[in-house]
């Protein structure tokens, strides 16, 4: 086993991509101030007994660069999807017309745009935190190879290969965080 352990750190890069993917959707939702439907991307609808992506049960539009509206397409579902909405800690007020729920974005004022850079830390944060994850994964695969035989040597040199590429996206995940965080305070 020792001579033919290979880890697959292409496995490690994808899943720690996906993290910053994931990462980029949350930022996305984060307002500066225009409206823009990918706001609304990471809200859930308890919808059919199961958590729903508002885009599954409504169509979301901007009709203005201040508005977003939400068709919501089963009038059952309305009142919930105002809900979502609201415990979504976007800090937008809905207003209900029939099915359509519009959403006015208020301009950004200083202590919002303190809320939203905070907001975005603990996005950073849990992005961090799957790479942390990803990591443990990695580190775990090379304890079990050490197991069955793989030298103190390979160990390390897996090691160090698993906490460089660890440490290369929590410095993306910093970068991405310092870029949108100056973006929200922007005036």
């Amino acid at each position: 086993m020792s001579d033919d352990f290979e880890l697959d750190t292409d496995d490690l890069k994808r899943r720690m991509d996906g993290a910053m993917s994931s990462l980029r959707t949350e930022f996305a939702s984060l307002r500066t101030g225009r409206a823009s439907a990918s706001m609304l991307e990471p809200v859930m609808v308890d919808a059919y007994g199961s958590p729903t992506p508002i885009n599954q049960v409504g169509t979301v539009n901007v009709p203005e660069p201040r508005m977003v509206t939400v068709n919501v397409w089963d009038k059952g579902l309305v009142n919930k999807v105002e809900k979502a909405i609201r415990e979504s800690g976007l800090g937008i007020n809905p207003q209900l017309n029939g099915t359509i729920i519009m959403l006015p974005i208020p301009e950004l004022n200083e202590e919002r745009r303190r809320e939203l850079t905070k907001v975005a830390a603990q996005y950073a944060e849990s992005a961090r935190v799957s790479v942390r994850n990803i990591r443990r994964d990695g580190m775990d695969q090379i304890k079990k190879a050490k197991a069955d035989g793989l030298s103190e040597d390979d160990q390390k040199f897996w090691e160090s290969e698993v906490q460089d590429l660890t440490d290369t996206y929590v410095k993306k995940v910093d970068a991405a965080l310092e870029t949108k965080q100056e973006e929200i305070m922007q005036v």
